[in-house]
């Protein structure tokens, strides 16, 4: 009789999901849970299974996952890498993720229907499990669509109507309102709102809902007919144009409130550039409290949002969809301020 001596390593290619519930000394529905992070799953047992899989060196066929209907991979959409808001949403989407043996593939839509549109067909086509969409461009019809065919959490998206997929957010108005007040007890009350061109953001995006927060609280304090909104271009060299235009302006204001710390941190690069001082001359709040705004040289108050708590919320979210829950979850996070010299010096 023949014995076995090959280690745990070189079984490798024959331990099952079978193999490593008998290690464990629990079911093979136990294990599965353990993979798929789902919910009310103790930590002995997930102490327990862990220990088991990596004795083993249990590696899940994604083959075999495909022909059970799962792949154990969620496809993350992004609107443009370029923005220093997204890594902190990655990073809350890979903690969640972490002990769950999911995994994310990351696409970017670059803003581009056509582009997003054609990334998700192809998520889906690779059996992916379910999709997050960061401050996705597509009408919601169309995203419900997609929907229909895979679970779907859109981020920075505010449709709190859509019954198909789910939203997580900021409340990007009361953010906007945080600013404008935080302007206003400084002292300031000619006070300004540079944002996106109307065409690079629909009335579900974040840039709306901030400028309607804008308006709200300028409203609020009397300032409604002198809440001006500038209008800023996504493409250089056209958006810098714009913006030193407005630095340049003999009414320019005393106060800008900044759709997000990209066009902020560029106001504040281009006043040092003109001799405008921030903030003697100019006070600027930013948007997303990206980890540029918090440098010693930058130091610009900005609202945030904490991107990592949305990824985590949205990839929870997901997993519970994945799961099997069907009714729509629409959930606000609430934003605040971090105050920095360019608010007051």
């Amino acid at each position: 009789m023949s014995v076995d001596n090959k280690k745990p390593a070189e079984r490798a290619d024959r331990v099952t999901i079978r193999t490593v519930a008998a290690h464990a000394g629990v079911s093979v529905a136990a294990v599965s849970k353990v993979m798929r992070n789902a919910y009310g799953v103790s930590d002995n047992l997930r102490a327990k299974v862990t220990v088991s899989i990596e004795e083993l060196r249990y590696r899940p066929s994604r083959a075999a996952r495909g022909l059970r209907g799962k792949t154990f991979t969620i496809g993350l959409l992004l609107v443009d890498i370029r923005n220093p808001f997204l890594p902190e949403v990655i990073a809350g989407v890979n903690a969640v993720l972490a002990p769950s043996h999911y995994q994310a593939m990351i696409g970017v839509g670059e803003a581009r229907m056509q582009l997003e549109t054609s990334l998700i067909e192809s998520m889906i086509d690779y059996k992916m499990d379910g999709l997050i969409l960061v401050a996705p461009r597509l009408p919601s019809e169309i995203i419900t669509r997609f929907a229909a065919q895979i679970p779907i959490v859109a981020v920075g998206y505010h449709d709190s109507t859509a019954d198909g997929f789910d939203t997580i957010n900021a409340d990007d108005q009361r953010g906007a309102e945080i600013a404008v007040d935080a302007l206003l007890e400084c002292g300031y009350r000619d006070i300004e709102m540079l944002t996106q061109l109307a065409r690079a953001g629909h009335k579900v995006s974040v840039v709306r809902q901030r400028e309607i927060g804008f308006r709200r609280a300028m409203q609020r304090a009397g300032l409604g007919s002198s809440a001006p909104i500038t209008n800023i271009p996504l493409e250089s060299p056209r958006r810098e144009e714009t913006i030193r235009k407005f630095l340049a302006r003999s009414d320019r204001p005393r106060a800008v409130f900044c759709w997000s710390d990209i066009d902020a941190i560029v106001v504040m690069s281009m006043a040092a550039e003109m001799g405008v001082r921030v903030p003697e001359d100019l006070a600027v709040v930013g948007y997303d409290n990206s980890s540029i705004a918090a440098l010693g040289l930058v130091n610009l108050a900005s609202i945030d949002q904490s991107g990592r708590e949305l990824g985590q919320t949205a990839t929870r979210t997901l997993l519970s969809r994945i799961e099997g829950r069907s009714e729509a979850v629409h959930i606000l996070q609430m934003p605040s301020l971090v105050t920095r010299r360019s608010l007051a010096g």
